[in-house]
């Protein structure tokens, strides 16, 4: 977590001295669901096709198109 928490830093606009801070686990925590990618490879054929540090910057990118797309103030009607 530490890896991916850096790998935020470094390719998103964060500020690079922001404390990286270590919380208990939850319920839901990945250490308890062990998420893997080889069942998608070995029945869908599919491989990753880009690295988290090329992916992350997409993601943020289109998070942000998504949930500020309806906050633009729109034309008023005649």
């Amino acid at each position: 977590m530490l890896e991916l928490a850096q790998v935020v830093q470094e390719t998103i606009d964060i500020d690079p001295n922001a404390k990286i801070e270590f919380r208990a686990n939850t319920e839901d925590d990945p250490h308890k669901r062990k998420p893997d990618i080889s069942k998608a490879k070995e029945l869908l054929g599919w491989q990753p096709s880009l690295s988290v540090r090329e992916g992350l910057p997409l993601m943020v990118s289109d998070f942000k198109q998504r949930l500020f797309a309806d906050s633009k103030p729109k034309p008023l009607s005649k």
